[in-house]
């Protein structure tokens, strides 16, 4: 079994810059201030660190033989092949299915500077190479999370359809499985 995982390389990148602002945080503390301080700097820096993992770190689109899971901050929600009925990028990856709409955390649509910028480098380069401008939506845009994680769950989709898989979908399910992400909420209450 082939599995995708879709990550922005931005909230990684930014997980790691604020690990090593609380760390380099913490040793500035003991250096002018002592011991005592840091005790008390060090679970703000962790409850911080903590948050920006969450958020920017631990989101993803995994997408399998199975269907696509979407880790969000809250919950993880696991969509079968048969429930998914369109893949919409107009805000944020997201799945229609038979069971409701399921955004992903992990790959917004970029704002509008952030679409223009990527649309004009996508464009050059399809003109550079003589092929013909298709017309996307802000959020389909290549370089961008949306935009680059709608096409590894549509590339998958398709190819399940056009192998015949998704010809008779069944649910199996009232609803997908939801996993509520408790230990979280655990950490930032305690």
């Amino acid at each position: 079994m082939v599995v995708e995982e879709f990550r922005p390389a931005f909230g990684r990148g930014l997980a790691v810059v604020v690990a090593v602002f609380a760390v380099v945080l913490v040793v500035f503390v003991v250096a002018t201030s002592g011991v005592g301080d840091a005790v008390a700097t060090v679970p703000w820096m962790l409850l911080f660190s903590t948050c920006c993992w969450a958020i920017f770190w631990n989101p993803r689109v995994v997408v399998s033989d199975g269907g696509v899971r979407l880790v969000n901050v809250t919950r993880t929600i696991d969509v079968p092949w048969p429930a998914i009925e369109s893949v919409e990028t107009r805000f944020a990856l997201t799945l229609v299915t038979a069971y409701g709409r399921y955004a992903a955390w992990a790959a917004p649509a970029p704002g509008a500077g952030g679409a223009l910028r990527n649309s004009m480098r996508s464009r050059q380069r399809v003109v550079d190479r003589g092929a013909e401008v298709e017309a996307v939506t802000m959020g389909e845009v290549p370089g961008t999370a949306s935009g680059d994680a709608a096409r590894i769950v549509r590339r998958r989709w398709e190819r399940l359809r056009a192998d015949g898989f998704l010809d008779d979908p069944r649910l199996e399910f009232d609803k997908p499985p939801i996993r509520w992400h408790w230990q979280m909420a655990l950490v930032v209450a305690g």
